[in-house]
């Protein structure tokens, strides 16, 4: 299974080429941790979509590019989601970013006949990374402590909340030591309410049950843990136990 959906990622990503190299493009979300495996091995989330970002001051080069990409078409119902018109891809998400926004700006729809994009001020944690090369497919991805910083401090609930909450678990488990101490800085400077979001969604993550086809968070809590305990430090910006 966990082969098989690596394939039908790869070629999505593949076929989505013109797009990636676009500047500022990246790679977001749940299939992140996938791809910072070793070899991209794509074992730690299984997921129905691939969310691509797209910052404000590209979207006229992304929609040129767009305009090569033969294997995709935009849902009828929601524009910014493309389906593959073969069962070997998966379905892609365009989301808006604005890396020069106030991340705590109010989210708002980039309008376009063509591809309209919903725009996320928390988006604007997202910093490239590295641009990863697997089978000879050009892959931006976001720094981890920003990916993780966003998906920490966004109010979810239900299933997509926890789907989240395990996505940083992933992330955690691929993170290095200067990922953590880049999560641990930006978290000391972010709001007081920002502060508090990101220590509550970890305590709840510490406390979560299994979820199929994610990360498993029973095996982990002690990382959890030591990640919560090291945020908290007032010298991290956090509140003493």
């Amino acid at each position: 299974m966990p082969g098989q959906f690596r394939d039908r990622l790869l070629r999505t990503l593949r076929a989505l080429q013109p797009v990636l190299d676009q500047p500022g493009v990246l790679v977001i979300g749940s299939e992140v941790p996938n791809l910072l495996e070793q070899d991209a091995a794509s074992t730690l989330v299984v997921s129905e979509d691939v969310d691509i970002g797209v910052p404000v001051a590209s979207h006229a080069n992304v929609k040129a590019a767009l305009a090569s990409v033969r294997d995709f078409e935009p849902s009828r119902d929601e524009p910014s989601v493309w389906v593959p018109r073969s069962q070997d891809l998966i379905e892609i998400n365009f989301v808006g970013m604005n890396p020069e926004g106030d991340i705590e700006q109010p989210a708002f729809v980039l309008e376009d006949d063509t591809l309209p994009l919903l725009v996320f001020g928390y988006l604007s944690f997202l910093r490239h990374g590295r641009t990863l090369e697997v089978d000879g497919v050009r892959i931006p991805l976001p720094r981890p402590a920003g990916l993780m910083l966003e998906k920490l401090v966004t109010e979810r609930t239900g299933e997509k909340g926890d789907r989240d909450l395990l996505v940083v678990l992933g992330l955690l488990l691929t993170a290095g030591a200067e990922d953590l101490d880049e999560l641990a800085t930006a978290a000391s400077r972010l709001s007081k309410e920002l502060r508090q979001a990101v220590l509550s969604n970890l305590t709840v993550l510490s406390l979560m049950s299994p979820h199929a086809d994610m990360p498993d968070p029973t095996l982990h809590r002690r990382r959890v843990a030591e990640i919560l305990s090291r945020l908290e430090e007032p010298s991290n910006g956090g509140a003493p136990r």
